[in-house]
């Protein structure tokens, strides 16, 4: 099977514990914007920290109710997008291991439910949020759980600081624009140094210039996708969030490898996924 044939599926991870409408949705929309196959996953993980095979009576019952939940939302999805392709795949294992195996064979990973806020979520071997969205291979999309109205019209936020992460940032971001005809942010984030020999109205039109250039090749790659570059002062993750306040997501590039367990992504990254309220769509370097 070669490269093109493994990106052709959008995957979404199911929580069996619920909450999993929104990233559901997100998906479907998503294969069919793309004229992708939807896939949605579920895994169920063993008792303790191990990948030992589990047949416990209790495991065989978590089965049996994520059997249940996948076809719930096999049939939810296909309700919501009729004409997606969507099938489903209920695995053995830590839900983070899986769906991280999974990124590196197809275009997209959707997740939902965040549940930054407990300590052994991001820390425990069932975490999900943040060791998928530090190791994944592909674009990895992280919808919140509340139910927010987007702009009208509607636009996207993509945040831009010149790295090769912001790069593949940029161009997944005006893609999307392009997909959802709607309007593209591009915010650069400037933090004045402490100690300089330039004046500060020099550094900023610098930044500003700087951006405009960084842009403009994708301008002319996208020309019906009406772009406004923006340099604000401030703290990155705020600006951006606040940014993207109600926008149809917020898309950054993925900073930081490895790390403490792998699960290292950046300040950036990881202050948005606890911070946003649109989705936030992180992507790795090429």
């Amino acid at each position: 099977m070669n490269s093109t044939e493994t990106r052709q599926e959008i995957v979404v991870g199911v929580d069996p514990r619920g909450g999993w409408h929104p990233a559901v949705a997100w998906g479907a929309d998503e294969a069919q914007l793309r004229r992708l196959q939807l896939r949605l996953v579920l895994a169920v993980p063993p008792r303790g920290d191990t990948e030992h095979a589990d047949d416990s009576p209790h495991h065989r019952r978590l089965e049996e109710d994520g059997r249940r939940t996948l076809t719930e939302a096999i049939s939810w999805a296909q309700a919501r997008r009729p004409e997606a392709v969507v099938t489903g795949s209920l695995l053995d294992g830590f839900p983070g291991r899986q769906l991280a195996l999974l990124s590196h064979r197809v275009r997209l990973v959707v997740l939902g439910t965040r549940h930054l806020r407990r300590v052994e979520e991001i820390l425990s071997s069932g975490s999900v949020v943040i060791p998928v969205t530090a190791q994944a291979g592909c674009p990895v999309v992280v919808v919140d759980d509340a139910d927010e109205d987007g702009q009208d019209p509607p636009y996207l936020v993509v945040g831009v600081d010149g790295s090769e992460p912001s790069g593949a940032a940029l161009a997944l971001a005006f893609e999307e624009a392009d997909l959802r005809r709607c309007a593209l942010h591009a915010i650069a984030v400037w933090q004045p140094p402490v100690f300089t020999l330039s004046s500060g109205d020099t550094l900023f039109h610098d930044e500003r210039r700087h951006l405009s250039e960084t842009v403009a090749g994708w301008r002319e790659k996208y020309p019906d996708v009406e772009m406004r570059p923006e340099v604000r002062i401030g703290s990155p993750v705020e600006v951006l969030a606040e940014a993207g306040e109600r926008a149809l997501g917020i898309v950054v590039g993925r900073r930081g490898q490895g790390g403490y367990t792998g699960m290292r992504v950046g300040s950036v990254v990881h202050g948005l996924l606890h911070r946003a309220h649109c989705p936030v769509i992180t992507v790795p370097a090429p």
